[in-house]
């Protein structure tokens, strides 16, 4: 939780009050309350972060204008996730497994954000997305070059389902169901075993 700075917002300006409140820091929780609940009010979310509704609308007009910065986060944190799995080096199984365990401290909020369709509707959905769909298609689509992948689901197919698979097992691990340290290599077993390349004649 960051430092509750209400009681410099009393006694300094709008700006300070600003400046003393660490806009990722709000971010960060909450992304951590709504991943564990999705219907979390404004003022539910001021409190989780230590600070007060009036600050969190000085940062936030709305619950829309919130919704849409977590989504400016979670694209940033994937997009220095797919940079740290290094996409490019090795074979793409690899790159694959390294992918998986690089997104897990961002599962979380992905989880919430897919399910988000204010998101995803009418002709306003964030150019992102499609920067990151590209990335993870290209890795799908080398291993089906390289003779590893199957070559009869497309590339575009498997990226949705590293998606769907990446926000189900953070649900499943926030309800329990799921061991969090089980989760990367559930994921990548469930995931290469359905889409390696048979080599059986």
């Amino acid at each position: 939780m960051i430092p509750d700075v209400r009681e410099t917002c009393l006694s300094h300006s709008v700006s300070l009050c600003l400046m003393a409140v660490d806009r990722e820091e709000v971010l960060k929780e909450a992304a951590a309350l709504l991943t564990r609940r999705s219907t979390a009010s404004m003022d539910e979310i001021a409190r989780a972060a230590g600070i007060s509704r009036a600050t969190l609308h000085r940062h936030f007009a709305g619950r829309d204008a919130l919704i849409r910065a977590l989504e400016e986060h979670g694209i940033e944190q994937l997009a220095q996730a797919m940079d740290a799995a290094r996409l490019d080096d090795g074979d793409a199984a690899d790159a694959l497994r390294r992918l998986i365990r690089a997104t897990e401290p961002v599962a979380g909020v992905l989880a919430f954000l897919f399910t988000e369709n204010q998101l995803f509707e009418g002709g306003e959905i964030n150019a992102g997305w499609a920067r990151l769909d590209a990335r993870i298609t290209a890795l799908f689509r080398r291993g089906q070059e390289e003779g590893d992948f199957r070559i009869d689901l497309s590339s575009a197919w498997l990226t949705e389902a590293f998606y769907g698979l990446i926000g189900a097992g953070a649900w499943a691990v926030h309800e329990g169901r799921v061991a969090r340290n089980d989760l990367n290599h559930s994921i990548a077993e469930l995931l290469l075993g359905g889409i390696r390349r048979s080599m059986e004649k």
